[in-house]
């Protein structure tokens, strides 16, 4: 949990680094429409980048860091639910042992978003983009670990890979801008 917070603490003073924009670039909901249209899923795009005050004001790079604040809290919070099932001790072995090892990628996706993070702060997007697809695999070697695909983790992850394609679509529109 700590490194969690320790990443959205640094992601926060990101976002306020990025706060300035040029005078040509778009700003606000306009510059929200534009890049949300070049996402995968427009209306989660718009609920994201507009949950955050500082993406009326920021730019594109902005708006691919919104979105991997709340991509990484939603992988913490998988990874909270993953944590209480280990313990149950009603479910199967091969269950627990699958949610061990899910455990583990979800560790692994919560360092690759802070890569992700990084990369974007020292305009390394190519990097950044490697970083996102590897935390999308990192949800589904989770995913194939647990037997079954009904399970309340299998729904979360959905939405956790749909927060991350949001996130690679805004990064690659960040080094179109470059």
């Amino acid at each position: 949990m700590k490194t969690i917070t320790k990443f959205l603490s640094l992601l926060a003073v990101s976002l306020m680094l990025l706060y300035q924009t040029s005078a040509q670039e778009l700003k606000g909901k306009e510059l929200m429409d534009k890049a949300c249209q070049q996402t995968p899923d427009k209306d989660l795009c718009l609920q994201v980048v507009s949950s955050d005050p500082t993406s009326a004001f920021g730019n594109i790079e902005v708006l691919a860091l919104i979105s991997l604040r709340v991509a990484a809290a939603n992988a913490t919070g998988i990874l909270s639910e993953v944590k209480m099932l280990i313990d149950d001790d009603n479910l199967d072995p091969a269950v627990q042992q699958g949610l061990s090892d899910c455990k583990e990628n979800l560790l692994d996706a919560e360092g690759q978003l802070e890569d992700t993070v990084a990369a974007i702060l020292t305009n390394s997007k190519h990097d950044a983009q490697i970083w996102l697809k590897a935390a999308l695999a990192a949800i589904d070697t989770c995913d194939a670990s647990i037997p079954g695909n009904d399970d309340i983790l299998s729904v979360k992850s959905v939405e956790f890979r749909r927060l991350c394609n949001i996130a690679v679509a805004l990064s690659k529109a960040s080094l179109a801008n470059n």
